[in-house]
């Protein structure tokens, strides 16, 4: 796990030179970003059509500012937490848990959450995430490859008539929206980072 961000990201340009603190710097992130994802799926936001949560928008972020492997890892422990029973997902508790709820119309657009953060973190990786339009045509691919993935599980279930009007139709426009915004606000954090010489120890 030392070796989990790539030195390009906002994780590794905090992260002590130490490998024992670095590894736990990097544990640390992990849990701690799929709490930030649990929240932000269960913040709810007015918008049209359909009403928005923020995780999406986590997830564009966390990816971005962990890399592709510490992202993926992050969303993979996220899918394991819900799989094991914890009330992570929209809708959890109250419409199931667990691997029947990832089996459910969601199950598509969870698998794509991993795809979704280790796109963005791809980008990063290559120090695009100081550029807001380099590191947003990255997580329009990544939104892409993640509402294809959800949008052929909604048809599997469904039938291919559902793709477009259930699967990708509601969350084009919001999902559009917090790309921008993640897009925006990685570059901006990076103000906040140490110069390489002055990362704690």
């Amino acid at each position: 796990m030392t070796t989990l961000a790539a030195g390009n990201t906002l994780a590794a340009s905090f992260a002590s030179q130490k490998p024992a603190w670095r590894l736990a710097w990097y544990a640390f992130l992990a849990i701690g970003g799929t709490v930030v994802i649990t929240l932000a799926a269960k913040t709810q936001v007015p918008f049209w059509p359909v009403p928005m949560t923020l995780q999406t928008l986590a997830i564009l972020a966390l990816g971005a500012a962990y890399g592709a492997r510490l992202g993926g890892a992050t969303l993979l422990l996220y899918l394991l937490e819900g799989a094991v029973g914890l009330p992570v997902f929209v809708g959890t508790p109250e419409k199931g848990i667990g691997l029947a709820y990832m089996m459910g119309p969601t199950g598509g657009y969870l698998l794509g959450f991993v795809l979704l953060a280790m796109i963005a973190g791809w980008a990063a990786d290559r120090g695009w995430s100081t550029n807001p339009f380099k590191l947003g045509a990255a997580m329009l691919v990544g939104e892409v490859a993640m509402l294809v993935l959800g949008a052929l599980w909604v048809g599997y279930l469904f039938g291919a008539d559902k793709i477009l009007v259930y699967g990708v139709g509601p969350f084009i426009l919001t999902d559009l929206v917090k790309l921008a915004i993640a897009a925006a606000l990685i570059p901006a954090l990076w103000t906040l980072a140490p110069h390489r010489d002055d990362r704690q120890v």
